[in-house]
């Protein structure tokens, strides 16, 4: 029984998630598929029907291999493939979802199962929580976004009008499977967005970790198996002593929407046309130069932040947006409370905190900072 962390002597780890004083679910870091219906074996699927949800991308790459890996091992399993793209994370989709579920007979004793990013895992995910008032799900997320973020913590939901995860529930995966060597297959510009949370990790939480980051980004770069299972390891563990410690989010587990105010407004008005991670790079470098204006970071500090983004082929500007256009759309955010926006600052390079004082001024001008004539 996984309940602590472990490495086998095959290099496999694991990382239990815990609910209290009780394990709740473990993160399996692997190197292939091989092992996912051993660890799935846990969750008695051989007396369950399974349904394999993936996105039309990914069901070219992995779906056939995982489907045909899990079959021998199950009662039974289907396969619901959605649209790829965040144009598709809708409560259309869901229902889509549903109507597979119903039609393959799924009742609350079978699981479901996420193969793909953070779309397809957000959206599977509700998909789980909101069928028959909830039923199990596992997590297999396939970038580096999700492996390292959205596949850990219960936070499910779809867009709603174009408002990023407005319709949403916690809903805990039973089961994280994490394949790295799917890693070596992502497009750069898909990598890149998954070091934006990856970045973002170290700012809140791990100055040492931030350093360590940009001192191996040649290797990390090239996709070096060693520096990938280490990147992701210590993001998991920074993601998860933050939804531990505060799994509704109620408090601490805010500082995780570093740079997610600011990244959701322009991810909305560029109408998903630039990624998730892209967007929250975007979002971070605003929020440090609030924290710059205030007298918490220095310059040398922003510039290492502008720097990190750079290295590893994060956005620095932007243009085609009004600043009070942006502004106008972080109203809307379900970060909001009371009315005020809980904005994440930085104390310092590792250190976030959670302020509602930030001013409309104060905003703009971040957001004006990232215009691309004032960083020529």
């Amino acid at each position: 029984m996984w309940t602590e962390d472990t490495v086998n002597t095959a290099g496999e780890i694991c990382l239990p998630v815990k609910a209290g004083d009780q394990p709740a679910y473990p993160i399996w870091l692997e190197e292939s598929f091989e092992n996912l219906p051993k660890r799935m074996a846990q969750l008695d699927i051989q007396k369950r029907r399974l349904c394999l949800v993936t996105d039309s991308n990914v069901m070219t790459l992995y779906g056939r291999e995982v489907e045909e890996l899990l079959r021998p091992h199950c009662r039974d399993i289907s396969v619901c493939v959605i649209p790829a793209g965040e144009a598709h994370k809708n409560l259309g989709e869901i229902q889509k979802i549903y109507e597979h579920l119903i039609q393959h007979s799924l009742d609350r004793q079978d699981i479901l199962v996420a193969l793909g990013g953070g779309v397809t895992g957000d959206m599977t995910g509700y998909a789980a929580a909101t069928y028959l008032r909830g039923i199990r799900f596992v997590q297999i997320p396939t970038t580096l976004l999700a492996q390292v973020d959205s596949s850990i913590g219960g936070k499910t939901g779809v867009d709603f009008e174009q408002y990023k995860n407005m319709v949403g529930a916690f809903h805990q995966p039973s089961l994280v499977y994490m394949n790295l060597s799917v890693l070596k297959t992502l497009s750069a510009e898909q990598f890149s967005c998954g070091m934006g949370e990856i970045l973002k990790h170290g700012l809140i939480r791990s100055a040492s970790y931030f350093d360590w980051v940009l001192c191996h980004r040649e290797k990390i770069l090239q996709r070096s198996l060693p520096e990938l299972v280490h990147m992701v390891e210590e993001s998991c563990k920074i993601k998860r002593q933050v939804v531990e410690a505060d799994p509704t989010e109620k408090g601490e587990r805010a500082l995780l929407n570093f740079g997610h105010t600011v990244g959701h407004a322009i991810e909305k008005l560029k109408n998903f046309s630039m990624l998730h991670g892209q967007c929250v790079a975007l979002g971070c470098l605003a929020a440090a130069r609030i924290s710059q204006a205030r007298g918490f970071l220095s310059d040398k500090e922003v510039e290492q932040i502008r720097s990190a983004c750079q290295a590893f082929g994060l956005p620095v500007s932007l243009n085609g947006l009004n600043a009070r256009d942006i502004l106008s759309v972080t109203r809307h955010d379900k970060k909001m409370a009371s009315g005020q926006i809980r904005f994440i600052l930085l104390r310092s390079v590792g250190e976030a905190f959670i302020d509602d004082t930030v001013t409309d001024q104060e905003m703009l001008a971040a957001i004006d900072s990232l215009s691309e004539t004032q960083n020529c």
